[in-house]
């Protein structure tokens, strides 16, 4: 546990959190700036950061959670869709450094929208040439 981590704090009963789900693992509560209500939030209740990081079973335990949460919210709130978000670090807009996955119900009239320009390569070999570097990494 982190003391300076919020999420460490929702863990351990110091801040309070509306929970939807919990196992000796993971905590899924829900999110108190939601972008659509019913927003939630789950996280491995072991401070983890970056997801790089997390050993991959904790990580299948934190996405099975989410699969669950995410059927509630299509089951409960009769949603029509549903996003799962995770962001590692600052430039991908991460804002608590605690590994969670948002899960957000989405209805057709909910009027959200992602900013989401697409940026095309300027053409295959600029493709080849990322994906021949990440496959380099991998």
């Amino acid at each position: 546990m982190s003391t300076d981590c919020i999420f460490c704090r929702i863990v351990a009963g110091a801040l309070p959190c509306v929970r939807l789900f919990e196992d000796e693992a993971v905590l899924a509560f829900m999110d108190v700036a939601p972008v659509i209500k019913g927003h939630a939030l789950v996280i491995p209740k072991a401070h983890a950061d970056p997801i790089t990081d997390v050993p991959p079973d904790l990580l299948a335990r934190v996405i099975q959670a989410a699969q669950r949460v995410a059927a509630a919210q299509l089951r409960g709130l009769g949603a029509d869709g549903v996003n799962l978000h995770h962001a590692t670090g600052a430039a991908a807009g991460q804002v608590v450094p605690h590994v969670h996955i948002h899960v957000i119900p989405r209805f057709a009239d909910d009027g959200h929208r992602w900013n989401w320009a697409a940026k095309p390569y300027a053409d295959e070999a600029e493709m080849q040439a990322a994906a021949a570097r990440i496959r380099g990494a991998l």
